[in-house]
Order: C-alpha cells, then structure tokens, then sequence
C-alpha cells in the first residue's frame, strides 16, 4: 500500500481534486495516464512515438480500436492543467525524425493531452457515450516515484537503511567519501551550514555516481537531490543521512535536529505536493524499465533493479475505481512494467527478455505480499532504431542487428563514428530466466549477465512527404501497450 498522508487537509485536497476531475469526466471522459521510468529507460520516447503514432496513422495491429477503424480522428489538445508544464512533444519527435538524436530526458513533471473520437464497438454504449476520450499523460522522473516510501520513514529510519545500503557492494566503494563526511560529523555540535553543505553534496556525489551508466543502479533515493531544479541549494534540499547513535534524541540547535528538520521539509515541500496533487490522480500507470542496461552490468545491478521495483510496486494500488474510490482516492487499476530497448535483440529474445522482466516483478510482488491482478509485464521498443538480417560465419547462418550505433560506442577494440551502419550479433538471453537468478544467487559477480552487446543506436532514418513528416515512428510491441493502458476506455 502506498504511504497514507495523515494530513485531513492533504485527504481532503485530494478528495476534492477527484471529485473536480469525476465531474469534468462526465462531460469529456478522461484517462490520467503515468508514465514514468527506472534510469534511462526512455519516457520521453514512449511519450513521443506513443503520441506520433496515434497522430500519423502507425501501424498498430494490436490496438484494436484503430485496428477495427473504430478511431475516426485523434489531435493534441489544451492541458487541463495550466500549472504543469506542457510536454514539448513537437520538439522531441523534431529530434528523433528530422535531427536523428535521442531528445533530452525527463528532469521535471511535464503534461499532455490526445484526444480521440471513435465509434463505440456497442450499439448500447452508442446511445449514450459521445465517443470521445481524451487520454492526459503526465510524465514524470523515476526518482520522483521512488521518494513516496519516505513518506511513511522518519528520520533516523531512513538514516539506518541509507547508511547500509551504501555499505554494499560496489556502493561501498562509491560512499567512501560521504561515509567518511558522515562518521567525522558531531551531530550534537551546533547546526553549520557549511557542515550541512558539505555532507549534501558528497550525498548528492554518491547518488549521481550510483546512477552513472557504468553502474545503471536503480535505488537513489531522494531523488530531487538528483534533479534539483528551482530548489537547487534550498534547505528542503540540503540535507544527509547521519549515523545515529540508537537511541535518544537530537539536542535543540544541533546538526541532527538540522538534518531531520530538513528531512521533514523534504517530504512536506517535494514529497507530499507530488503525492496529492499528481500521483492520487492518476488511473493508469506505465512504469519503463532498462532491464539489458541493468544485466549488461551484472548482478549487483540487477538486484537493484529488483529492490528498485519492489520500492514502485508499493506504491501502487491496483484494482477497480469504484464511484466512491474515484471521489475519495482512486487507484490505479492497471500498471504496465515495460522492458525497453527490445530492438536491441533479436526477435527470438524478445520473449526472453519479457519473462526475465516478469520474474524481476514476480519476485518484487512476492517481496510485498501484494497481489498481481491488474499488472502486466512485456518487452517493446517504443522507437525501433535497427531492422534483424542474417550473416554467414563460418558455414552458419548468424541472426543480427543492423543500425547506426551512436558516437563513440564500443564493442571490443571497434569504435563506431554515429555515420556508418553496421551488423551486430546481439547475443542470447537465457530461455530461462531462473538460470539468471540463480547466478545472482550464487553470488558469481565476475561477468556480466547475461552475455548481451548493448549497443546505443540513433534514431532510423525516415522519409517525409513535402507537407512535413508522414511516416510513423516503427516500433516494437507500442500498440499492444496502448491496448493494455487504455483500449478498454475506447470499447
């Protein structure tokens, strides 16, 4: 279960936010749709294709609506929302079609609205819905989900199990210098600023250096300490955990009343907005994860994606919205754990990459003691950025992928210009994904997991008519995630 705010304010907010966002419902049907992503996994190009493809016509077999020709028109519209930035989809999709870059990724909350008219597939519902549903997407970084736990820890709890967390592994390594910050501080001395400044930041230095794509962890809580933004140097943002003595409480003025002061100021400044004024209204959720990136790098990274989603299921709710659930705390009723990048593999590892990203949620589920219902696992592509060919080698037919890899990526002594297209064997994942986890059980952190070549490549070149771009982004499984997300609502 997600962390309850104990405010009857807070309760009462969100109360009302639902009740506003049911009556405006009832004139223009609406899906509040999450999206959200571990690292790196690719949000603002889901976002982009999701978007590009239902705009220009994509070929999207498994969304049955478009399939059935039941959708006669879709066209971007006004946010609701005039506080939240807009999603500037026309400058990310210019830069994946027109510029061949991937677009900047995800550093704040952003919004937008699609809105489609369609034929309901029932003579009944025909009669009384207005065939119209708009679908409002709110992207949002990972960080920001993964900062919803703090809400039930107080201060000296998140201390203790920040503090161990950063004593494993390669994180022992990278905490080094904080940890050092940390033992040397009396925390009953009086508050310092420059004390406080110094500990935030060799913090801060320990995240940025777990989140690096040389590591790809997942578990980086607090997450704004990581995308700062207009709060950058503010006191809700500089702040440590301390090592504790357990038991006995901080003197008044000292360095630890100044740390949990803050500590508290973060929930209550970033934590808690986010909480009532977004996520409490959402209906659908996807959640985008780089499952090779984080098997790519071993089993430690692995194990942290595992705690990672273990920390984001929590906060969900899955299960039907009721009237009364609508009005006074809805919930999410489906989530989607997508594994990106499937283009980087072969098509027979697709469905190999789906059941390692299945049994990764499967055991986060186990470790929550929730239920499944109303979560759904798959592999896709949200942009295909290679095309699959075969290479003889030795007598043998060989099963590759051929694209541009970006500038400066490397397999093996070969180092790519971001102008030639090449063939790359991708490797196999396991057929069963236990073996995986058996490895990691073993505790073999010698090689990386499984024996994949992650290769970074461009966006693919796509034609366009004279009026502008025509074609659709191609992608891998898109359309089925649509059908899963929010084909129901367009029955």
């Amino acid at each position: 279960m997600p962390p309850r705010l104990t405010s009857l304010a807070d309760d009462a907010r969100i109360a009302f936010d639902n009740l506003t966002d049911r009556a405006s419902g009832l004139v223009n049907p609406t899906v509040r749709l999450g999206v959200t992503g571990l690292s790196r996994s690719g949000k603002t190009v889901f976002i982009s294709s999701l978007v590009h493809n239902l705009l220009h016509g994509g070929r999207l077999p498994l969304f049955e609506p478009v399939q059935s020709g039941r959708v006669s028109a879709v066209r971007l519209e006004p946010q609701p929302d005039d506080a939240v930035p807009r999603f500037q989809y026309e400058d990310h999709i210019r830069a994946l079609v027109k510029d061949r870059i991937w677009p900047d990724s995800t550093r704040a909350i952003s919004e937008l609205r699609i809105t489609l008219d369609y034929q309901s597939a029932s003579g009944w519902n025909r009669l009384f819905s207005p065939g119209r549903l708009s679908i409002d997407i709110v992207d949002y970084p990972g960080e920001w989900l993964l900062d919803l736990p703090l809400l039930g820890k107080d201060y000296r709890t998140f201390s203790e199990e920040t503090i161990a967390l950063a004593q494993t592994g390669i994180r022992s390594e990278l905490s080094q210098a904080w940890l050092a910050l940390t033992r040397a501080a009396d925390i009953h001395a009086g508050a310092d600023e420059m004390v406080a400044r110094d500990l935030a930041g060799a913090f801060a230095d320990y995240l940025k250096a777990c989140k690096a794509d040389e590591r790809s962890l997942s578990t980086l809580p607090p997450g704004r300490l990581l995308l700062p933004g207009d709060l950058d140097g503010s006191p809700a943002l500089t702040f440590a955990p301390l090592a504790l003595p357990p038991d006995g409480r901080p003197g008044r003025g000292s360095l630890w009343t100044m740390m949990e002061r803050r500590y508290e100021a973060y929930k209550s400044v970033v934590v808690k907005p986010f909480f009532r004024e977004h996520f409490a209204r959402l209906d659908r959720q996807i959640v985008l994860v780089d499952a090779l990136q984080a098997m790519n790098r071993g089993p430690e990274a692995v194990q942290d994606l595992e705690r990672a989603l273990t920390d984001v299921l929590a906060c969900f709710r899955p299960g039907t919205n009721s009237l009364l659930s609508s009005l006074l705390g809805r919930r999410i009723d489906r989530v989607l754990v997508a594994a990106t990048k499937a283009d980087h593999l072969h098509h027979e590892s697709h469905d190999r990459l789906d059941a390692l990203t299945r049994r990764l949620v499967d055991r986060a589920i186990d470790r929550i003691g929730m239920a499944g219902a109303g979560i759904d696992v798959m592999a896709l592509a949200s942009v295909r950025a290679t095309r699959e060919a075969t290479v003889k080698r030795d007598g043998h037919e060989l099963p590759v992928i051929v694209g541009t890899p970006m500038e400066g990526e490397t397999i093996g002594a070969e180092r790519f210009d971001g102008l030639r297209k090449t063939a790359i064997f991708p490797g196999d994942l396991p057929e069963d994904p236990e073996s995986l986890f058996d490895r990691i059980a073993s505790g073999e952190t010698s090689l990386p997991l499984p024996d994949v070549n992650v290769v970074r490549f461009r966006p693919p070149q796509l034609e366009e008519t004279g009026g502008g771009i025509k074609l659709s982004v191609p992608h891998i499984r898109l359309d089925r995630a649509m059908q899963f997300l929010f084909g129901d609502r367009l029955a």
